[in-house]
């Protein structure tokens, strides 16, 4: 029995080669703009391939627009952005998977280099919007100029990863290699995990520069700021027990050893203060917690936490 496959006129059992998968929330807006633009760029590339959309329990007309344009839904009942993803990548069909927003911030008939890349042996392609460019009112000023270059820094120092933008929202993966890795999170921290764990993984990544744009939503976007921030930060260090404890401990370390040298001899009085027994006492305090911080990171290492 044939069955269709999201419109693109295929079995179920035929191989696909791409999946062009978008998680979806509410985007009622803009959803038949982007499937649109998908199905395009399939037809003009002639390639084998679906759109899916993995829906993450939107309470507007999204699923009804997402199969009246042709594409297949499948829904994830986890809430969270990495939820949707997740469930997306394990219902594609396609041997490439190429992820991106449905809120039409990213253009969905320019995955050419993506689909390249993957083809190439590329495991893992992030889009780079940095490199690509952001148009004026894409992305907040917050995000450009301090969050996602800070993160993105510390990324690339923590696990040595050569990745101008961990978050770029349109990415492609070996769907054969994604069934390798062991991802956990749910949330919008899904986009750090997925390039440390690749990369732990010894995965081919690479960057293609693409361009943002504003989205078409009237509506406030899913990101938090400041919460959606920590719990990429927090994973970030959760992932390098190197640099969340190690080296802290060792600051602490040498902090402590450092007073409690000066103040051996006696007290020491800088502008009529006095640094006496009390300094000693906490500087002792700090080498005992850097210690057992420091000892925290080689017991994270011993239960399998790499310490990166």
């Amino acid at each position: 029995m044939r069955l269709p496959t999201g419109g693109m006129g295929r079995t179920v059992t035929e191989a696909l080669e791409l999946t062009i998968l978008m998680p979806c929330l509410n985007e009622a807006e803009t959803l038949a703009k982007c499937i649109g633009d998908a199905r395009r760029f399939i037809a003009e590339n002639a390639i084998s391939a679906e759109v899916l959309i993995a829906d993450n329990g939107s309470t507007d007309h999204s699923v009804t627009i997402a199969e009246d344009a042709g594409a297949r839904v499948v829904h994830a009942e986890t809430k969270g952005y990495g939820a949707a993803l997740i469930a997306g990548i394990r219902a594609a069909r396609g041997r490439y998977v190429i992820m991106g927003d449905a809120d039409d911030s990213y253009d969905f008939t320019a995955l050419l280099p993506f689909l390249a890349s993957l083809r190439n042996g590329t495991d893992l392609v992030i889009g780079n919007r940095f490199a690509g460019g952001i148009e004026a009112g894409a992305m907040p000023a917050l995000h450009r100029f301090l969050g996602n270059p800070v993160l993105s820094f510390l990324g690339r120092l923590f696990f040595k990863i050569r990745i101008g933008d961990f978050h770029c929202g349109l990415r492609g993966i070996n769907r054969q290699r994604f069934s390798q890795l062991t991802l956990r999170t749910t949330g919008m921290e899904f986009a750090s995990e997925m390039i440390v764990t690749s990369a732990l993984s010894d995965f081919k990544i690479r960057e293609v520069p693409t361009v943002l744009r504003p989205d078409g939503r009237t509506r406030a976007p899913h990101l938090k700021t400041w919460s959606d921030g920590w719990r990429h930060l927090s994973f970030l260090l959760i992932y390098s027990p190197r640099w969340a404890f190690l080296y802290p401990g060792l600051a602490l370390i040498l902090f402590g050893i450092l007073i409690a040298s000066v103040l051996l001899p006696g007290a020491v009085y800088i502008g009529g203060v006095g640094f006496d027994i009390h300094t000693f006492v906490l500087a002792c305090f700090a080498i005992l917690i850097g210690i057992q911080t420091a000892l925290v990171a080689f017991l994270a290492a011993l239960i399998d936490v790499p310490l990166r």
